[in-house]
């Protein structure tokens, strides 16, 4: 590819859609050296409904809350692709569309955080903590955890029945702070990829830090079997026109097909469920070898109904449809 125009990527403004498109922008200039690429900032919906909460039953949310205006300004050529997290991309896009890549994977995990009870400024001010490594089952009867996840509130339920689940809106680090300064909170939930690519830590002791962490806050990470991901949870997906063959080439370099392939059998089980980013189901799927496993659940109708089958990578989409039918 020779020099041509600027190749402008869509991205939202948030601090973890930024670490993430930042990512991708050094990717496609150590790629494509002789190419100008920028990012274009866009506010969605989603960031314009900070204390809206997501998971109000009978609320009805528009589709595409982070990923709306960013197709937008594809579809008016303004942006040559957008990063997303992969997790927020409707199963349907809009017609001119389509899914050009997705990233290689982070770790899939959610992450407990809760205040440490050792912890002398929580002490002083009567706030309840834990010890390190504390599990969802070990919390006492009536702790209260703070997520606006209809699929983690679910599992959380399962995991201790004893629980009280809360909304909680904000980025990464406000969801942190809100954590620390509330005491009517006992722990929040958040995805290890986020953590991650916000470049925040955890020591061995389970410490968390990083700008914008407060001090005092431990986590504890959760076993897949326990809190099952959401469908394209630590995947960043890169949304492009169709018949773009200049984008399509850059595209090309930055997908990962084993995290593809995972992906592709996950949304068609969402899509196959009928449903969205927040719908209470979860799925994760993994290529081992030539074959991609897949494990589900779905808390739709009543109690959690759970699926697990295998496929070979080539029927990555008929997985997701199989586990689709056995749940619905």
């Amino acid at each position: 590819m020779s020099d041509e125009k600027t190749i402008y990527i869509a991205t939202r403004g948030s601090a973890l859609a930024l670490a993430q498109s930042n990512m991708i922008l050094a990717q496609c200039r150590e790629a494509f050296p002789q190419l100008p690429f920028e990012l274009k900032i866009i506010k969605t919906i989603g960031d314009k409904l900070q204390t809206a909460s997501l998971s109000k039953e009978g609320q009805e949310l528009p589709k595409g809350l982070f990923t709306k205006e960013l197709e937008v300004a594809l579809l008016k050529c303004e942006a040559d692709f957008a990063v997303h997290s992969l997790k927020d991309l409707p199963t349907e896009l809009p017609a001119g569309l389509k899914l050009a890549a997705v990233t290689k994977r982070e770790n899939v995990r959610d992450v407990l955080i809760y205040r440490d009870a050792d912890f002398a400024p929580f002490k002083a001010a009567g706030k309840r903590g834990f010890a390190s490594g504390v599990s969802v089952s070990a919390l006492p009867k009536g702790a209260v955890v703070a997520t606006s996840s209809t699929r983690r509130k679910a599992q959380l339920l399962v995991a201790n029945p004893d629980l009280k689940v809360v909304d909680i809106r904000g980025n990464v680090a406000t969801r942190m702070q809100k954590l620390a300064n509330q005491s009517d909170l006992d722990a929040t939930v958040l995805a290890l990829a986020g953590i991650t690519r916000l470049k925040f830590t955890i020591s061995p002791d389970g410490r968390i830090a990083g700008e914008g962490v407060p001090q005092g806050l431990l986590t504890s990470i959760l076993p897949i079997e326990e809190m099952l991901p959401c469908v394209g949870q630590a995947a960043i997906g890169i949304e492009s026109r169709e018949n773009d063959p200049r984008v399509a080439a850059v595209c090309e370099r930055l997908n990962h097909l084993e995290t593809y392939q995972s992906v592709v059998a996950e949304r068609a089980f969402l899509a196959g469920m009928g449903g969205g980013c927040l719908s209470p189901v979860a799925a994760y799927a993994e290529v081992l070898g030539k074959e991609i496993r897949m494990r589900a659940l779905s808390f739709t109708n009543g109690p959690v109904k759970r699926a697990e089958a295998t496929r070979p990578t080539g029927n990555a989409e008929a997985l997701g449809r199989e586990l689709a039918d056995k749940l619905r």
